[in-house]
């Protein structure tokens, strides 16, 4: 398809894939074809890349190798803290002790002291009995619901929740309901018809604290109140919030009294916590085992490397701080 063929203002990715093609690699032409017409023309913001370290300001990449400086506003690193010495001199540290890469997932020898370490602080941060951490956010949502939920089981799901949270959903089960954006009367709606139609089975409630696109707050406290009195399980996704959120920096569950009636929190460290990984963190004793050995994306892939878990476990230290609560300099 020649270039001038394509509106390179309109459309999405998925809009030029090619279902008709036999070739399965082939059906992604047209959409190739149309993000390279759209880089010709200036409206590509997508795949940049960085030759420093991340900060306000920057030259960035395009796809194509050309240089443009600016400031950046397209980074998650919330408190700078990717940058920080003291948690940059905690990776180094922890590379010279334990090298460089795990070695292998959590369930055969991939964990080292400092991981566990992490899972033991990170519970205590939020107060609760236990977490566990996955070398992705992504793996923690997505690996959560999978373990969870089973194919006669029943998800009630935000309409815009993120899509780890999504794809692990429809992953899990045929039995997926949207509800309306922030909308505990319609959780309870649903809620009220599956528990009618379906009492024995089990159903996941799965939402955020706060939505990075629309930056609104669902009443996660209504929402578990409504939960537990229809025998439902309450996940929440913390991603956005925790670290930077809040006088104590335990986000929006923190602010709305939640912060430890919630049955199950998940979240990343990608956003706060410098580094890329995940966790699971609940009162629940049972889930440890269970997604040590029974969940895809972490029984099956390398643990978070000791460097990564060091550089959290800095950055956790300097959010759970007087410099972290804007109380001194720390």
């Amino acid at each position: 398809m020649d270039s001038a063929e394509f509106d390179v203002f309109d459309g999405v990715t998925t809009d030029y894939y090619d279902q008709a093609i036999i070739d399965l690699p082939s059906r992604w032409k047209p959409m190739t074809g149309w993000m390279e017409a759209r880089m010709r023309n200036g409206l590509d913001p997508y795949s940049k890349y960085t030759a420093a370290r991340i900060d306000t300001e920057i030259v960035a990449y395009a796809r194509n190798g050309e240089p443009f400086p600016g400031v950046n506003f397209a980074s998650q690193d919330y408190l700078n803290l990717a940058t920080e010495k003291r948690v940059i001199n905690a990776a180094t540290e922890a590379a010279e002790r334990y090298g460089v890469h795990s070695a292998g997932s959590s369930a055969l020898m991939g964990l080292t002291e400092i991981i566990l370490e992490l899972e033991r602080k990170l519970a205590t941060f939020l107060g609760v009995a236990d977490a566990t951490v996955f070398p992705t956010g992504w793996g923690a949502g997505y690996g959560l619901i999978r373990t969870l939920v089973r194919r006669h089981d029943h998800v009630i799901i935000d309409v815009i929740a993120h899509a780890c949270l999504q794809e692990g959903a429809d992953a899990a089960t045929g039995n997926v309901h949207r509800f309306p954006h922030c909308s505990n009367e319609g959780v309870e709606r649903r809620l009220a018809r599956i528990r009618a139609e379906n009492p024995d089975a089990g159903i996941l409630v799965v939402t955020e604290t706060v939505f990075s696109m629309d930056s609104d707050v669902p009443d996660n406290a209504g929402l578990q109140a409504i939960c537990t009195h229809y025998g439902a399980t309450l996940m929440v996704d913390v991603a956005h919030d925790l670290g930077a959120i809040g006088r104590g920096g335990r986000g929006y569950l923190e602010i709305q009294g939640a912060l430890r009636i919630v049955d199950i929190v998940m979240g990343s460290f990608s956003k706060t916590f410098g580094s890329n990984g995940g966790f699971v963190a609940s009162n629940r004793a049972e889930l440890k085992l269970a997604l040590r050995y029974g969940c895809g994306p972490l029984t099956f892939t390398n643990a978070m490397s000791p460097m990564q878990a060091a550089a959290v476990l800095s950055c956790l230290a300097i959010v759970d701080s007087p410099r972290g609560s804007g109380a001194g300099s720390g």
